[in-house]
């Protein structure tokens, strides 16, 4: 299997590595190693918003599990960088994570409408090809913080009011926020 990523067709997904499963050995693990280059890492950090992707790795195995199921186990590592949600400067997260996708022959998918959230969300229906590179993707958009902060990023109360009003704080609205001097009051009558 070749170390260097590939690029699938799909112009719509970021980065692809498909391995067809008819080319997978049943009776033996296959090891995969992804590790893209910068102009991959640049196109992958757009897709999910970042501000760049410094390193990227995701290394693992595919291995036989029954009669026809695969089960893909991998470790992802990466070092991202965000605009802070605070102070738009850039936020570096590195990120270590477990992958683990089972790939069940016959599973079938749901048509269309809304469903559930199945109990094992690492369960997929099996197809002709795997893909590790789009697994990486996946789990790194999942594992990326959803609000970076910067350390010195300090997360205020706004406050607003109309020129000669007095703006309203989250004290000022609390509904029950007097009752406790009203009570001391009337304990003192």
């Amino acid at each position: 299997m070749p170390e260097t990523p590939e690029n699938g067709d799909d112009a719509s997904f970021p980065f692809s590595h498909p391995i067809r499963v008819a080319d997978l050995v049943q009776r033996r693990e296959t090891p995969f190693e992804i590790t893209p280059d910068a102009e991959a890492r640049a196109r992958i950090a757009k897709a999910l918003g970042a501000l760049d992707i410094r390193k990227l790795r995701f290394a693992g195995r595919l291995r036989p599990a029954g009669k026809r199921d695969w089960v893909l186990e991998g470790q992802l590592g990466a070092t991202v960088r965000q605009s802070c949600i605070v102070t738009l400067e850039p936020v570096t997260t590195r990120i270590d994570e477990k992958v683990v996708r089972r790939y069940i022959a016959g599973m079938a998918l749901p048509d269309g409408g809304e469903t559930e959230m199945p109990e094992d969300e690492t369960r997929e229906p099996l197809g002709a090809v795997i893909d590790p590179g789009a697994v990486m993707v996946e789990s790194l958009a999942l594992a990326m913080p959803l609000y970076p902060r910067a350390d010195a990023a300090e997360h205020g109360a706004q406050v607003y009011a109309p020129e000669g009003a007095e703006p309203l704080t989250d004290e000022a609205i609390r509904p029950f926020a007097g009752l406790e001097d009203l009570k001391r009051k009337l304990e003192k009558k």
